[in-house]
């Protein structure tokens, strides 16, 4: 097994170089950019007992602090409430209010047992108003009862590579209910590639009719006004965990994702989410952009190939690799190319002959498996038996096989 790699300073479009030189990827540290390295930034100073900041495009956590700690996660919840509705729900059932729904303490939409409203008004309460009676009933109807919608909630996560533990649907304190920053980020980042959950949390007013009466709701999500790019998500609060909430913003082709749990309590703490937040998502947007580290399908070496009158096998990467890097990540951003030193043949075009293992600051971060790009055919007696037998009629070729690369 052969291992070649390359530390990528500066910026990795160095490969674009490597691409018209034709060069083994090994062998091209003499076309690399500047090591300069440009700092990034102080991290951001937040209040909150657990928080990050991730890359909504790839899932990259860009910062954290305490961000695997479980903790309660208060109304956030409900992010993934939403996400059960608009996948095992439809929007336009009716809904019955239960006794159990009617009871559900503040803030609620006040609804009363037996009143019939539609499944996507309760939808719009509970993300728009955080409507403890709207999460019950929504559970209720799409589970059979609270306790089953719980679960599901759960078994989604794990789903996800949360390890988030549901046992309300609408975040009030239950022994168990709990959740770290990196579990809330991962919910957000999923619910937010859902359309209908993104128009749902963008909306900033919302008019509602039920059997019994009419509703207006207005969203809550200060971000919204006071954050350039902001897109949601959702706010929380309870006396255990504090106030809490999951934000995300756009600007340009970054979306940004931010968790803070534990923000604080009473007035201040009403605020300091606020300002961790802001904090967190400046952080990110200042120190942080995109560098294609891989490209898929473009040439990244060689290998040596046996059995076969072609003498070499060239291979290049099946997916590309984009990740979210400040500045001094760029400098110690490093590609790892795992390998034969020899295949046997035959190898044929698209055949995967290894992988690309790409670290920052050591730590691994992505992977691309290697195919080859050229194809060798297997020459030994039976083959080369059949070829005297073409080379008989007039159909022979002689000498090493010459190896042409395809166009980029």
């Amino acid at each position: 097994m052969k291992i070649s790699g390359v530390i990528l300073p500066g910026v990795c479009a160095c490969l674009k170089r490597f691409r018209q030189a034709q060069a083994p990827l090994f062998f091209i540290l003499a076309l690399l950019l500047t090591n300069t390295v440009v700092f990034a930034g102080e991290p951001p100073e937040v209040e909150a007992i657990g928080a990050i900041l991730i890359d909504g495009r790839t899932g990259r956590v860009l910062w954290g602090k305490n961000a695997e700690k479980p903790l309660p996660m208060a109304s956030t919840t409900k992010i993934m409430t939403a996400v059960i509705t608009l996948e095992r729900g439809n929007l336009d059932d009716e809904v019955t209010a239960s006794a159990r729904a009617a009871a559900a303490p503040e803030v609620n939409m006040n609804l009363r047992r037996g009143e019939k409203i539609k499944l996507r008004d309760l939808l719009y309460a509970l993300m728009l108003q955080s409507s403890n009676d709207a999460a019950v009933a929504i559970a209720e109807h799409i589970g059979g009862d609270v306790e089953t919608f719980c679960a599901m909630m759960t078994e989604k996560a794990r789903e996800l590579g949360s390890d988030a533990s549901f046992f309300t649907p609408n975040g009030l304190d239950a022994p168990g209910h709990e959740a770290s920053a990196r579990d809330m980020a991962i919910i957000a980042r999923y619910a937010l590639q859902n359309r209908k959950f993104l128009e749902i949390i963008g909306t900033r007013t919302y008019s509602s009719k039920s059997s019994l009466t009419e509703r207006f709701l207005v969203n809550k999500n200060r971000l919204l006004s006071e954050y350039d790019g902001a897109i949601g998500v959702k706010t929380g609060f309870t006396g255990k965990a504090g106030n809490c909430f999951v934000g995300a913003a756009e600007r340009g082709d970054k979306r940004l994702i931010s968790v803070v749990l534990g923000s604080g309590w009473g007035p201040r703490g009403r605020e300091q989410k606020w300002r961790d937040t802001k904090a967190i998502l400046n952080y990110g947007f200042k120190n942080f952009e995109y560098a294609d580290i891989l490209e898929k399908g473009r040439l990244a070496g060689k290998t040596g190939v046996s059995r076969s009158r072609a003498r070499t096998v060239y291979f290049a990467p099946g997916d590309g690799v984009t990740l979210p890097l400040s500045p001094e990540e760029r400098a110690a951003c490093r590609v790892d190319f795992i390998y034969p030193e020899t295949l046997r043949a035959p190898v044929r075009d698209g055949d995967r002959v290894g992988k690309a293992v790409v670290r920052v600051n050591g730590v691994k971060e992505a992977e691309a498996g290697l195919y080859a790009i050229t194809g060798a055919e297997r020459h030994d007696l039976k083959t080369s038996a059949e070829k005297v037998l073409e080379a008989f009629f007039g159909m022979g070729t002689k000498g090493e096989v010459e190896v042409v690369l395809p166009e980029f």
